[in-house]
């Protein structure tokens, strides 16, 4: 089994940068992409982007605008999401998972992810 803890979510004023972290254990060989997912109160979880374990390869949804950026230290088995230029909307529970599925890097199926970290809240204030 895979267990996966994210942190650095926090407080931050319009216009900052926060940069989370996902660290994985357990049997993460078979990992083949790490994915970041965000979920705003009453709203539906949004794919924001993922990485390939194997080669640094990264998709971001189109409406981050270039704003957050992926990245991996495998030696550390942890997985970045670099975010700037945050605003108010950016407010949300921050998540990352895993999938063995190629197809995951994706993002348009986020049950092609089955492991699940426990979420780190950013707040974005005005």
């Amino acid at each position: 089994q895979v267990r996966l803890v994210e942190s650095g979510g926090g407080l931050v004023q319009a216009g900052g940068a926060l940069r989370l972290s996902c660290e994985a254990s357990g049997d993460t060989f078979r990992t083949y992409v790490m994915g970041w997912f965000r979920q705003a109160p009453g709203k539906e979880r949004e794919f924001l982007g993922a990485i390939f374990r194997h080669n640094d390869n990264t998709n971001y949804a189109d409406s981050l605008k270039g704003r957050f950026t992926i990245s991996q230290d495998n030696g550390k088995n942890t997985v970045y999401l670099q975010m700037n230029g945050l605003q108010p909307e950016d407010t949300a529970i921050y998540y990352c998972a895993r999938s063995v599925l190629p197809a995951a890097w994706y993002g348009k199926f986020s049950s092609t992810y089955d492991t699940w970290g426990q979420g780190t809240q950013v707040t974005v204030s005005s």
